[in-house]
């Protein structure tokens, strides 16, 4: 089993709060961790797994069914399938707290996030926190190459070969097309969502053109949107909004748009292995995504992600408000040869960037010129952005 960073996180948030609401897309190792930390706390915990309909039936009465196990971590698996439950969590912790208990009750996980946090925000408004756990990072995993191929899912990334690790992406996007989505309670046809997704994945790293994509799939615009919101919800593609400070420059105003998962990008594409890759478009685009949501997985809280784009050519991949003065500018460069052009220098000055760098799959981090640095994505993951 690969450790994950998120557990050193998914503790220090448990010891601050009653609960912690643990969100991801389906497959990506959610329930993994939960067992870990199931493992370490011992008999200090209770798993749950309520697409079971036994444990579903032990939750009749959950007022009682925590009473009777109170000084335990409850973890509830698949929590999307019993919302009642929030309501009455409300009162358990609330009471709990009367009596001095404020730490590390329950652990609950889920793969909708905008769903879940509407839920659990209304009832547990201040008694939780939130804490996504991506597919696999490269400072967890080690070779980024092979990473980069066949995404971050555990059970893709740790597959015995490329073939296996592609048939096993295909089905999950099967299983989220014909079982999770429409168990959300979602009318959408499987085949036109699937096809929505295939777009995607061809205009990965792209500006939204909604229009283009309606006309595509014989839908409105309205109907795009509707897709794209239940894609983000799922925690499966990025909308990455553009800069905008900047009024006096006639810049790009729709997002970007990124399938969050670079294994996922090359299986919807029908990209089989490395090789395939290689030699396919997508290569720059993908290489562009993984980069990018590495390191915004990687970045501290609060900080605020977007791009930036004028109609004059001026762009940046990727900027990141560190705090008040600190704005760092990110290219990303499929290539050993990593001096970006003009355009990048320009959006720089435009907004005052106060770093540059050039992220680039090279092995040595070294200065292009007097403000800007070549740097691999390890490196720069390794300076935890100080």
């Amino acid at each position: 089993m690969i450790a994950r960073q998120a557990e050193t996180r998914l503790f220090a948030m448990m010891n601050r709060f009653p609960g912690v609401v643990l969100i991801g897309p389906r497959q990506v190792g959610k329930t993994t961790l939960a067992h870990s930390v199931a493992d370490q706390l011992g008999a200090k915990a209770i798993y749950l797994d309520l697409e079971l309909p036994s444990d579903r039936a032990k939750l009749a009465d959950p007022e009682l069914y925590f009473h009777q196990h109170e000084d335990a971590l409850i973890i509830l698996d698949e929590i999307h399938r019993v919302p009642e439950i929030f309501q009455p969590l409300r009162g358990i912790i609330d009471q709990r707290r009367r009596k001095g208990k404020r730490t590390k009750q329950f652990l609950l996980l889920g793969s909708a996030s905008i769903e879940l946090m509407q839920q659990s925000s209304e009832s547990l408004a201040g008694r939780i926190d939130y804490l996504e756990l991506t597919p696999l990072l490269v400072t967890e995993t080690g070779p980024i190459e092979e990473l980069w191929s066949r995404g971050g899912f555990p059970d893709s990334f740790l597959a015995s070969g490329d073939k296996d690790s592609y048939e096993w992406r295909r089905a999950l996007v099967r299983t989220y097309l014909e079982r999770d989505i429409p168990n959300l309670g979602l009318r959408i046809p499987a085949e036109t969502l699937g096809r929505f997704w295939e777009m995607l994945a061809h205009n990965h790293s792209q500006t939204l053109n909604a229009a283009r994509l309606a006309a595509s799939l014989g839908v409105s615009g309205q109907t795009v949107a509707r897709y794209l919101d239940i894609m983000v919800d799922l925690l499966l593609v990025r909308r990455l909004p553009p800069w905008g400070n900047n009024a006096g420059k006639r810049l790009v105003r729709a997002p970007k748009v990124y399938v969050r998962d670079s294994g996922m990008v090359h299986a919807l594409l029908r990209i089989q292995d490395h090789e395939q890759l290689l030699g396919h478009p997508i290569a720059g685009p993908s290489w562009e995504g993984f980069v990018i949501e590495n390191l915004l997985t990687a970045a501290p809280d609060g900080t605020n992600a977007s791009f930036y784009r004028t109609s004059a050519g001026a762009e940046i991949d990727l900027l990141l408000q560190l705090g008040p003065k600190r704005l760092w500018a990110i290219e990303v460069k499929r290539s050993l040869d990593p001096h970006p052009s003009k355009g990048f220098h320009i959006a720089c000055d435009d907004v005052k960037a106060t770093k540059r760098f050039v992220v680039y799959p090279g092995q040595e981090r070294f200065r292009i010129d007097s403000l800007t640095e070549a740097i691999p994505l390890t490196t720069l993951l390794k300076t935890g952005f100080a």
